[in-house]
């Protein structure tokens, strides 16, 4: 099966990322399409870029670009969940997009965003110009997420109102179609 990654891009302290996520992995899981690994930003603590060469080189220098690399590349597809930021998204996961090149072409992206009243729609369309440059595929199906909070639980755990849970699973379908389509433009000599 493919791999999907589900990508944590929050990695403040008390963030609603996690569990949002958590539950975004258990979804992608229960859809049956792809092998799903919960890759967390905080886990990965990259610095701001500090690699001197472009990443298009793949000639990488810090044992943290070279994990944040393998880790990527593994991956046949992406779900990026994140937080919306003054109508953007936010640095954690701009760096991590930047500190690599060639690992994320020709992949589907789906976005589940998070915020107030928006649901951090503007974040998604701020993030898909980003992802297209590196060759990646946003798809459009996606979930918004409005007024987060109160889908968290006495527990902290995220439990989504039943549109926002039936909005996973079309774009887990996308995302296994496109993972399909482009998988040929993946393989490399």
């Amino acid at each position: 099966m493919p791999n999907l990654h589900v990508i944590v891009a929050s990695t403040r302290p008390g963030r609603v990322g996690l569990p949002v996520a958590t539950w975004v992995a258990r979804a992608a899981t229960e859809h049956g399409a792809f092998d799903v690994e919960l890759i967390d930003l905080a886990d990965h603590a990259l610095p701001l870029m500090d690699e001197p060469n472009h990443p298009r080189l793949r000639q990488y220098t810090h044992d943290h670009t070279k994990r944040w690399s393998a880790t990527v590349d593994r991956a046949d597809a992406f779900v990026i969940v994140h937080p919306e930021y003054n109508y953007s998204f936010n640095a954690a996961i701009k760096n991590a997009i930047d500190y690599l090149h060639q690992e994320w072409a020709d992949k589907p992206v789906g976005f589940v965003s998070y915020g107030g009243i928006s649901g951090g729609l503007r974040a998604t369309q701020a993030l898909k110009q980003v992802v297209t440059t590196l060759r990646m595929v946003p798809i459009v199906e996606a979930v918004p997420i409005p007024l987060v909070g109160q889908y968290l639980n006495d527990d902290g755990e995220f439990v989504p109102s039943e549109p926002i849970a039936a909005g996973a699973a079309p774009m887990f379908n996308e995302l296994f179609r496109l993972h399909q389509a482009l998988a040929p433009l993946r393989k490399r000599d």
